[in-house]
């Protein structure tokens, strides 16, 4: 039984099934006391277990904050 669904995600109603198979490759760079940037690159094939997805690559970029900048004290200071 193919359940590929109809949806706009995965399915069009069939599936080819198939491994998926994932790359990824990423870089965090620290940039100042606490704050960190990231990039992420991922290539897919065969998407969703199914061999006529894909391939398609994916790429992200990621900013995190601990630490470095007062919200608190910002936040305090407006009222």
């Amino acid at each position: 039984m193919q359940l590929g669904g109809l949806g706009f995600l995965l399915g069009d109603g069939g599936l080819t099934y198939g491994l998926e198979k994932i790359f990824e490759a990423y870089y965090t760079a620290h940039i100042w006391r606490g704050i960190s940037a990231a990039v992420d690159w991922q290539h897919v094939i065969n998407l969703g277990y199914n061999e006529v997805r894909g391939p398609v690559s994916v790429v992200s970029f990621r900013i995190h904050v601990e630490g470095a900048v007062p919200f608190d004290e910002i936040a305090a200071a407006r009222h």
